[in-house]
C-alpha cells in the first residue's frame, strides 16, 4: 500500500509517504511559508521512493480543524494531485491525528485535545485508543469557548496548543478529569499517513469531490461593522 498524506493546517507544514508500513516524513515548522514548502517536500518524498502519482494507491490530508487558509492550502495540493492521477482520498481530522501521536507516545487511553481557533475559543476533541490502538472519536469535534468544554464525564490527558494558552480556564474546567497536559502536540503527516492506511483497508476512501475541509466554525471573520463595534466597546 502506498499512501501520499499531507498537512498544512497549524503552523507545522508536513508531508508524509507511506508504503507498506514504512514512513517517511518532510516536517518543519514555519508559519506563513507552506505554499513553498510543501510542493518541494512532497517532490522529494516520491523522487526518493522512485514513486510517480498515478503509482499511490490513495492520497490523505490534513482536512482540519485548524487555521482556514493552511487548511486551504493543503486541500488545493491534495485535490491538483488526486485530480491528476484519479486518486481516491482519505480526509483526516488534524485532531485525530495528534491524538494519534499521543497514543503512540503514551500509554494513555483517553485523550483531551484543545487546540487555540482564536477569537477566543479552541477546537476541541475527546479521544480514545481502540481495540487497534487507533484513535477513535467520542462524540464529536467542537469549536468553542475553553469554558464551555465538556469531557463526558472520562479521565484523560491533556494535549494540544489550547492547553498553553487556556491553561487555568481549561484546568479548572476539567479538574480531577485531567490526569496531566502536554501543550508541544501539533498535527503531523506520518500519523495522517498512519490513520489513513486503517481507513484504506477498512474502504473508507472518498472521491475528491467528497472531500472537503473541515473548519468547524461557520464563520471565519467579522465583518467590518463588527470588528469597529467590537473595537468601539474596548
Amino acid at each position: 500500500m502506498k499512501i501520499l498524506a499531507l498537512d498544512t493546517a497549524t503552523e507545522a507544514c508536513s508531508a508524509a509517504l507511506y508504503i507498506d508500513g514504512d514512513i517517511q516524513e518532510r516536517f518543519e515548522i514555519a508559519p506563513r511559508v507552506h505554499t513553498k514548502l510543501l510542493l518541494p517536500m512532497i517532490d522529494a518524498l516520491m523522487a526518493e521512493a522512485e514513486l510517480k502519482p498515478q503509482q499511490l494507491d490513495a492520497i490523505a490530508f490534513g482536512c482540519g480543524p485548524g487555521s482556514f487558509t493552511g487548511v486551504r492550502i493543503a486541500t488545493g495540493v491534495m485535490q491538483g494531485i488526486a485530480y491528476g492521477a484519479d486518486l481516491p482520498v482519505v480526509p483526516v481530522s488534524t485532531l485525530a491525528a495528534i491524538s494519534q501521536a499521543c497514543l503512540q507516545k503514551t500509554t494513555h487511553d483517553t485523550i483531551f485535545t484543545a487546540v487555540d481557533a482564536r477569537m477566543s475559543e479552541i477546537y476541541w476533541a475527546v479521544y480514545q485508543r481502540d481495540a487497534q490502538g487507533y484513535a477513535e472519536l467520542i462524540g464529536a469535534e467542537k469549536v468553542q469557548p475553553a469554558s464551555d468544554i465538556d469531557a463526558l464525564a472520562l479521565t484523560g490527558y491533556g494535549i494540544g496548543s489550547g492547553f498553553q494558552q487556556y491553561e487555568s480556564v481549561l484546568s479548572e474546567k476539567l479538574d480531577k478529569q485531567l490526569i496531566a497536559y502536554d501543550a508541544d502536540y501539533l498535527p503531523r503527516s506520518a500519523d495522517i499517513a498512519l490513520l489513513a492506511s486503517v481507513a484504506v483497508k477498512r474502504n473508507q476512501t472518498v472521491s475528491v469531490e467528497q472531500a472537503m475541509p473541515v473548519y468547524l466554525r461557520n464563520k471565519v471573520a467579522k465583518t467590518t461593522a463588527e470588528r469597529a463595534a467590537l473595537k468601539a466597546q474596548k
